[in-house]
């Protein structure tokens, strides 16, 4: 098979996956997942020890939980850009587009529970003449 034909179709050398992308703020995950026993990978690392915090750990599992296949599948992400936060909101993202694209009947619930739906707001530039993106410098009329 050639290298084109593989990432179009999603199958790599050693096995089977499928491959997608998520974003959050400026932080993008790129998600592979697979068939396996549950594991978790971040930029090498277990998601335990990449996001120490039960919160952003909780995020990363959600659309996993709410289908009840957390012990089925593996998912091994690579995430660049943005903070711990929008980075596990990131990875939420594209782990619920890669379920789509290996189930295509778990598309309705998860958009149901709003995790395919990309959060688009990011910081607002900062303007000449102004101290932030709206803040102007006080004025004193004396």
């Amino acid at each position: 098979m050639t290298d084109q034909k593989q990432q179009k179709t999603g199958e790599s050398v050693k096995g089977r996956y499928v491959e997608s992308v998520g974003r959050r703020k400026t932080a993008v995950a790129r998600i592979r997942l697979m068939k396996g026993k549950g594991s978790i990978v971040v930029n090498e690392k277990k998601a335990n020890d990449y996001f120490p915090i039960e919160r952003l750990q909780a995020i990363l599992r959600s659309p996993l939980s709410k289908l009840n296949i957390q012990d089925q599948v593996d998912v091994s992400a690579k995430v660049l850009g943005g903070g711990t936060s929008a980075q596990a909101e990131a990875i939420r993202h594209g782990i619920a587009r890669a379920l789509v694209m290996y189930n295509p009947e778990t598309k309705i619930q998860l958009h149901a529970f709003g995790f395919l739906t990309r959060d688009s707001r990011m910081v607002e530039r900062k303007k000449y003449g102004l101290k932030k993106a709206r803040r102007a410098p006080q004025w004193a009329k004396r």
